[in-house]
């Protein structure tokens, strides 16, 4: 029989299976987190979106000043910045579109001049190409300004370079009144000048 081995010699085996079992333990831990995280920002990328909607169907869209307040007050700021617990989601990630009856965008050319002249336009021709009907407001990209591109993620803990790309969240909503006080005429048409 062999004697039992001195203590000292065991201490080294038990460190080692202590840090093996630690890093995979915070490995676990911080990989929950990292998890409850995204879920959390997906969740509040939705309530983004519905704010800035909700927001922008009261701000004529010319009024730019307006507008990049209505994108503080979506990722719940006063001054322009980031989304808590959702880098690098900031103000300017949220877009909003203009679109008219039939879903179709308005370019940023062809809009009224002012909220009473959209309220004539929509009036007069609920389906004009110029008559914004809807506002949409989804989370995208600041590298493409065409097409909205899913915003990549990045870690709390910035152990890995895991990139996760996050939802548009995107939310349609009817326009109200752009900020239009109700008993303002409207513009008058323009009236032809013809003998």
């Amino acid at each position: 029989m062999r004697p039992p081995r001195p203590a000292r010699t065991q201490a080294g085996a038990t460190a080692v299976e202590f840090a093996v079992l630690a890093l995979l333990f915070f490995t676990v831990v911080f990989g929950l987190v990292e998890t409850a995280r995204l879920l959390f920002v997906y969740n509040t990328l939705q309530e983004v979106t519905r704010r800035a909607a909700e927001a922008a169907v009261s701000a004529y869209p010319r009024e730019h000043g307006v507008l990049n307040a209505v994108r503080q007050y979506a990722v719940f700021r006063t001054d322009p910045g980031q989304l808590i617990m959702a880098p690098p989601v900031t103000d300017a990630h949220v877009r909003l579109i203009y679109l008219n009856a039939d879903l179709a965008v308005v370019p940023q050319g062809n809009w009224p001049a002012s909220a009473a002249a959209n309220r004539l336009i929509c009036m007069l021709n609920p389906r004009a190409k110029t008559c914004i009907r809807f506002v949409q407001a989804s989370i995208c990209d600041l590298t493409d300004s065409e097409d909205c591109h899913a915003v990549q993620s990045q870690l709390m803990v910035p152990l890995v370079d895991l990139r996760v790309p996050l939802h548009r969240a995107t939310t349609i909503v009817p326009v109200e009144s752009f900020g239009y006080v109700p008993g303002t005429p409207p513009p008058l048409p323009p009236v032809c000048g013809c003998p």
